[in-house]
């Protein structure tokens, strides 16, 4: 099979042919079809997570393809021709305190395709079967790709918080994550108030669903949001500490900021901003494979799509640079011919 792997921690990506793998006890061997490119992909190509990664690695951990062949002891009906997705979640381990609480995002061992294993810059990749999700007939593999990190990571944050139809919602920043959040807000039946710098976004964001735009370089975003009555939850996209921190003022009372953007600079709070008005700062990890499942079902009932651009396997690194550059809109997809 073809494979685009990293040889080591900041090397180049490289086309290679490697032996078809075989599934273990508990694992299935999926047919990629369609692999997205996501930013957490650079914890495998600049080997952020040290000794985690084995190295030389395929990252990619946006899959979806066809069961190919099924291992020993696989729980549940998996089997071969089934349309299934693999997100961030790679399997856990069911014995930590995070697992026997029933929390398994947070397993303290919990496996990552493309990062603590081989994922799906390939023909082919064996996963765990209990990182599998079903991927419904009515999306494409295209589509469903960047559903499995960027779509269940924003769907799942956004359920699992407290905002209820009718409540306000920001969004803040229009990309790969923030244009997904805003969809999933309004298919909520929340309003929807999308953050971005500039205007060149605002009208693709009422596209997409938002009721209201914020120039955050014309006006104080949080100073907006408290103008219109606070927002009950922010999603923060961006990966800018201090931006994400001028959103606390344009909480409402027991709002929530749910951070799922991986800041670069440290978050500055001051402390009376969250104990005044009993507002949370929170982070949200991905979802579980059930999760990522739930996702692609209410993207399937309600229309929601990512915006995509799609390139061939063999054109991986240039996918990645534009990536990396922020040149995509908004998600990039690599694409097999399987």
């Amino acid at each position: 099979m073809r494979a685009v792997q990293v040889p080591q921690a900041g090397g180049d990506f490289e086309l290679v042919e490697r032996d078809l793998p075989e599934p273990g006890e508990g694992e299935v061997r999926v047919t990629v079809q369609a692999c997205g490119v996501c930013h957490s992909d650079m914890f495998a190509k600049e080997g952020v997570m040290g000794d985690a990664t084995p190295f030389p690695i395929v990252p990619g951990h946006e899959i979806v393809g066809l069961v190919d062949a099924v291992g020993e002891h696989v729980r549940g009906d998996w089997k071969p021709g089934d349309r299934v997705g693999v997100g961030w979640f790679g399997g856990a381990c069911y014995h930590c305190e995070s697992c026997r609480r029933g929390d398994f995002i947070t397993c303290a061992n919990g496996r990552i395709p493309g990062v603590t294993f081989d994922g799906g810059y390939a023909d082919a990749v064996v996963v765990p079967a209990d990182a599998l999700a079903r991927v419904p007939e009515e999306l494409s593999a295209e589509e469903a790709a960047p559903l499995l990190c960027a779509g269940v990571t924003t769907y799942h944050a956004l359920r699992s918080s407290v905002v209820r139809p009718g409540d306000r919602v920001a969004v803040q920043g229009i990309g790969g994550l923030g244009h997904l959040a805003i969809q999933f807000a309004a298919r909520m039946g929340c309003e929807v108030v999308a953050i971005s710098r500039g205007t060149a976004k605002a009208d693709l964001a009422k596209q997409l669903g938002a009721h209201q735009h914020v120039d955050s370089e014309a006006t104080d975003p949080g100073e907006a949001l408290a103008t219109m009555g606070g927002a009950t939850v922010v999603v923060a996209t961006a990966t800018d500490g201090g931006a994400i921190s001028a959103l606390v003022p344009g909480l409402a009372p027991r709002g929530q900021l749910i951070v799922v953007g991986a800041a670069e600079t440290p978050l500055t709070i001051e402390a009376m901003s969250l104990i005044g008005p009993a507002a949370q700062v929170a982070g949200h990890p991905s979802g579980t494979s059930k999760d990522s499942e739930d996702t692609l079902n209410f993207s399937r009932i309600t229309g929601v799509r990512p915006m995509i651009e799609t390139m061939p396997l063999e054109r991986a690194g240039e996918a990645y640079a534009k990536m990396m550059a922020n040149d995509a809109r908004f998600r990039m997809v690599l694409t097999t011919g399987n």
